[in-house]
């Protein structure tokens, strides 16, 4: 019969205690406040007034000429007639739940706002609580909602899609009369560079390398196990930096949603490339 395993007590240590020397606060105190900003200001952007003209989210008001700049806060833009609040409450529980469920995002705020723990061998806010085998990670509620991080990846891919359209639609578009035309100013360098950085992040989804790659006990076995290699080796290299494209792509839509902001309420010229 196996012996009842004993563990030595834990002596309770206050938060942050730790042997480290270097400044291992710099990176959660930094993430604290980017996160922080970009929440605050992604809240302020669906649940303040759209202004005088009700649509300070796209650039020209409709209807105007055929081609139109939409934030990516509110892209896809839908809502039903009887809907009188900001579109941006139909559409950001897609990508705010991808964001949230996230295996980076998900390290973060656990050591930013949790400090559980605020760093690798740092003390967290829960050390001296803790009794042996009490951890049950994101097995219990309300953590293991983020195992529906998958399903909001395919909600994520929709919206990615839409971003693109909307990206390109800001370039090539039909005028009132039906002609073909063409407009290339710096909105539309802003939203395909947004589309990209979020595709990149996207496509660097941990669950994405998983889906494409994972089961797989060889990949030379078939064709298709050849293909899907290839797909696993190019989200591979995009999950590689998944924490820069989580980044960069972040603070890519707070930025272009303030460009076209601004625009709509004529505090900045629209700018149009000569070229063109």
């Amino acid at each position: 019969m196996n012996a009842t395993p004993t563990f030595p007590p834990r002596t309770p240590r206050p938060l942050g205690t730790t042997q480290r020397q270097d400044r291992w606060w710099l990176e959660p105190l930094l993430n604290f406040i980017g996160f922080t900003t970009f929440v605050g200001y992604s809240l302020w952007v669906t649940f303040s007034p759209t202004g005088p003209h009700g649509l300070n989210y796209e650039w020209p008001h409709r209807p105007g000429p055929g081609w139109t700049y939409l934030s990516p806060f509110y892209s896809p833009l839908f809502g039903p007639t009887w809907w009188h609040f900001s579109p941006a409450i139909l559409v950001l529980w897609m990508p705010l739940g991808f964001r949230a469920t996230c295996y980076y995002y998900r390290k973060m705020y656990y050591r930013t706002y949790f400090a559980d723990p605020p760093a690798c061998a740092v003390s967290d806010t829960k050390f001296w609580q803790r009794k042996p085998r009490s951890y049950q990670g994101e097995t219990a509620f309300p953590w293991i909602l983020q195992n529906a991080h998958r399903w909001f990846l395919y909600f994520a891919i929709y919206v990615l899609a839409v971003l693109w359209i909307d990206a390109f639609q800001s370039i090539f578009f039909r005028a009132p009369a039906g002609q073909p035309g063409l407009h290339f100013g710096l909105g539309s360098a802003v939203l395909l560079v947004n589309a990209a950085l979020l595709s990149a992040y996207t496509f660097g989804c941990h669950a994405l390398r998983h889906l494409v790659g994972g089961s797989v006990d060889c990949w030379s076995c078939s064709r298709i196990g050849r293909a899907r290699h290839k797909v696993w080796q190019v989200v591979s290299r995009f999950n590689e930096h998944h924490m820069l494209w989580a980044w960069v792509s972040m603070i890519c839509v707070g930025l272009s949603d303030l460009y076209i902001r601004l625009l709509a309420m004529n505090d900045v010229p629209l700018t149009r490339f000569p070229w063109l």
